[in-house]
């Protein structure tokens, strides 16, 4: 089942949202769900607080059933604590979308035709699980004291900041951990969806899956001089011996 959560000024307390929907699986109407028609939860509405929720999308590893995306925020002022996000590629998208898709169909879902409104959006003692590109999107988005848990190689961060937003993900006293069985330097901080991306880390905490290059640049060498990478403080296993890029500000 497929939640949408349209009204506004609301509080979820203690809720379990469950769905199961990939982005290779077939829609009703013939054509793939592609990624932004699998979302466990489209939240939408203005002002809502969640604590203590689980939002899980149960589709597999990106390999088996591409992008499942557990949460999907494009509301004004939403804010989460205490809660869980489960999920592979694409655990937790976060609009505005950017403004042009790269291929057909890659935006097909609930607010492709709606404005590319710019949101911000606030997490406090979260817990997200996910593989590849498992937080993305344009928004503005503050993590504080969470837990970013790496369930396979790949990339924790992807965003798409517009080019006039200053701010987008910020990282602060939060945790880079991983399953079992992951591998040392198997994994990335972030990588730009698109080639404005912003990312800040500050005293963060990274384990051995992250790779001392630390950023990646998707094979967009334009994003060296456009993207906003920064990461002060950091500590930990993963921290060590750090081999950051000249186009990242490390510290």
């Amino acid at each position: 089942m497929q939640y949408i959560l349209s009204e506004s000024n609301l509080t979820y307390e203690g809720e379990r949202f469950t769905a199961g929907i990939g982005a290779l699986m077939i829609h009703p109407d013939g054509k793939p769900y592609h990624t932004f028609r699998t979302q466990t939860v489209l939240a939408s509405g203005d002002n809502l607080r969640f604590v203590n929720c689980t939002f899980e999308n149960t589709a597999g590893p990106g390999r088996i059933a591409g992008q499942a995306i557990a949460l999907y925020l494009d509301g004004r002022n939403i804010s989460l604590e205490n809660c869980t996000l489960l999920g592979y590629q694409d655990t937790l998208f976060m609009a505005p979308l950017p403004r042009k898709e790269q291929e057909k169909d890659g935006f097909i879902g609930p607010t492709e035709t709606e404005p590319r409104t710019d949101r911000t959006y606030y997490f406090k003692n979260c817990r997200i699980e996910g593989g590849v590109d498992f937080i993305f999107g344009g928004a503005t988005a503050y993590f504080d004291d969470c837990i970013f848990v790496s369930r396979e190689p790949g990339y924790v961060f992807a965003p798409s900041t517009p080019v006039e937003v200053p701010t987008g993900f910020v990282a602060r006293n939060c945790r880079f951990e991983r399953a079992e069985g992951v591998p040392d330097g198997s994994c990335y901080i972030a990588r730009p969806w698109r080639i404005h991306g912003k990312v800040r880390l500050e005293n963060c905490w990274l384990d051995k899956h992250i790779c001392p290059e630390g950023f990646h640049d998707w094979g967009k060498i334009e994003a060296h001089e456009t993207a906003v990478f920064e990461e002060y403080g950091s500590k930990g296993p993963g921290a060590l011996g750090a081999a950051r890029p000249g186009w990242v500000r490390f510290e």
